[in-house]
């Protein structure tokens, strides 16, 4: 009976020395960016909002000299807004928000963190709120515009004069912003895409609850 008292006191005191000299990491801190490849293409066109979508950590999140999400973990979310401007000055836009990182472990945890930048250029931006921004009013529009403001200035010369010109040119400057108008402009983020997102809050190693009710 005393050798189990012992033995079970020799267990105790190992446990608290290891809690002792191995204190738990230390949580990632608000403002880490997080570099995501994107695997899922988002477009305003073909997606609806609450569409999930997955990445992949192209780098290792270090704190303290320990790495605590390795490469290669995964992150997924949902969207949550998606629209097509018909004007002018209007542009597309696709919200996405990041909800989980699942580690290669297969731990997942709960993940609070907006877009901040993509690698797509041409136009595009991302907004205060993390919402991808497409390129609205492009050049290809504006050749449109001008084009049809030139072909009526010219079949209102031929017909009419000077007036006619002027005329014309209204004419053909209202039909091709009639014409844009009915276009949809939409946006897309291919997979492969380069996602730069930033956590809003310090991530602590909260286990989300799986699907089925369990965790892991």
């Amino acid at each position: 009976m005393k050798k189990w008292l012992l033995l079970l006191v020799c267990i105790l005191l190992g446990t608290m020395l290891v809690a002792q000299t191995s204190p738990p990491s230390a949580p990632v801190p608000a403002g880490t960016a997080l570099m995501v490849r994107l695997e899922t293409t988002l477009a305003t066109f073909s997606n609806r909002v609450g569409d999930p979508f997955r990445g992949s950590l192209t780098q290792s999140v270090v704190v303290d000299g320990k790495t605590v999400i390795p490469a290669g973990a995964t992150v997924e979310g949902r969207v949550t807004k998606l629209s097509e401007p018909r004007r002018i000055s209007g542009k597309p836009t696709i919200g996405i928000l990041p909800e989980a990182v699942i580690l290669p472990t297969g731990e997942r945890y709960y993940l609070d963190a907006t877009l901040v930048d993509t690698n797509i250029g041409q136009g595009t931006d991302v907004n205060t709120e993390g919402q991808f921004k497409g390129s609205g009013h492009d050049r290809r529009d504006t050749i449109e515009t001008g084009g049809g403001t030139a072909g009526g200035m010219l079949i209102g010369g031929l017909i009419g004069g000077g007036p006619g010109i002027l005329i014309g040119g209204a004419v053909g400057a209202t039909s091709t912003t009639v014409h844009w108008l009915t276009k949809h402009r939409s946006a897309t983020l291919p997979s492969g895409t380069q996602l730069t997102l930033e956590l809003n809050r310090p991530l602590t190693m909260t286990t989300v609850t799986a699907a089925n009710g369990g965790s892991k």
